[in-house]
């Protein structure tokens, strides 16, 4: 039934790996979860969920996890792979291993080299200026050049 050479789950290396916050919820490695997961703590993957995840606080994604979800949470830190959207109000962090393969929507947004964002991204609370403005400031200083 148990086999010798199966990985053990060590909580306490997890909850370090989160940041040193408890991990409240842990899908561990050798879990998949289908549907829709939510939860108001942290939130540990190192397993497989497919649907759709939201947390109120900090989600953090392994780097053997695979999703295949829309992701939500303040902060959120990948090192596996996520195919879908992100919302993170806070923080979005990306490391080396990280491969995000959809649109990510972010206050503050920290990308590892080797880290790969295959999407769109928009900055919250950023407005971008009206393209009618960006070609007046444009022809002002082509014009300015013009003239010296």
């Amino acid at each position: 039934m148990f086999k010798k050479d199966e990985p053990s789950y060590n909580l306490e290396e997890a909850e370090a790996a989160a940041g040193g916050e408890e991990a409240e919820t842990v899908i561990a490695a050798g879990v998949r979860v289908d549907g829709n997961f939510n939860s108001r703590g942290n939130v540990l993957i190192e397993g497989i969920v497919k649907g759709s995840i939201k947390t109120d606080r900090d989600l953090k994604i392994g780097e053997k996890a695979k999703i295949y979800a829309a992701v939500a949470a303040t902060n959120i830190y990948v090192s596996g792979e996520v195919q879908g959207n992100i919302k993170a109000t806070g923080r979005l962090e990306l490391a080396e291993t990280a491969r995000i393969f959809g649109d990510a929507e972010v206050k503050i947004l920290v990308v590892a080299p080797g880290a790969v964002l295959n999407g769109k991204c928009s900055m919250i609370g950023v407005e971008a200026p009206a393209a009618l403005d960006m070609e007046k400031e444009f022809n002002r200083g082509k014009n300015a050049k013009d003239k010296e």
